[in-house]
């Protein structure tokens, strides 16, 4: 086979879970091939370049055999080959690295550190004490 669908491809090479992921993926526009954006139905042949955008990195794979059909992880090496630049997997260990830094402040839920200075901000912990005491036993009118 000289040829295959790109979407299938992405599939069968396992760079994408299931394929629906793939053509999801292409119709966004996160799929190009020689800096193209495609369409699923493009036909890839060996020697094209793929770059997949899965943020914060793009990916670039050399597709050294065209398939259609999903194969074992262990045969890949034989389908494609990485050839993803380094400074793309410098920003992928630096994003790794910096964990929630990037998360806006006071998006999602608070963080240990925000959840601990929240109640250090409340004040002091009120167990033991009813406040709502609503005993009209005290009053003796």
């Amino acid at each position: 086979m000289s040829e295959a669908r790109v979407d299938k491809w992405l599939w069968a090479a396992r760079i994408f879970k299931t394929r629906s992921i793939a053509v999801n993926a292409i119709k966004n526009g996160r799929v190009t091939i020689g800096g193209v954006g495609v369409k699923p139905s493009r036909m890839v042949k060996v020697g094209e370049v793929v770059s997949v955008r899965k943020p914060p990195v793009t990916y670039s794979f050399r597709i050294l055999k065209t398939i259609e059909q999903r194969v074992g992880a262990k045969l890949l090496p034989e389908i494609y080959e990485n050839v993803t630049t380094p400074d793309q997997y410098e920003l992928l260990e630096m994003n790794r690295i910096s964990g929630f830094v990037d998360r806006q402040r006071g998006t999602g839920r608070p963080t240990k550190k925000e959840r601990r200075a929240l109640d250090e901000f409340v004040g002091p912990s009120l167990e033991g004490y009813d406040v709502f005491d609503w005993d009209d036993d005290d009053d003796d009118n």
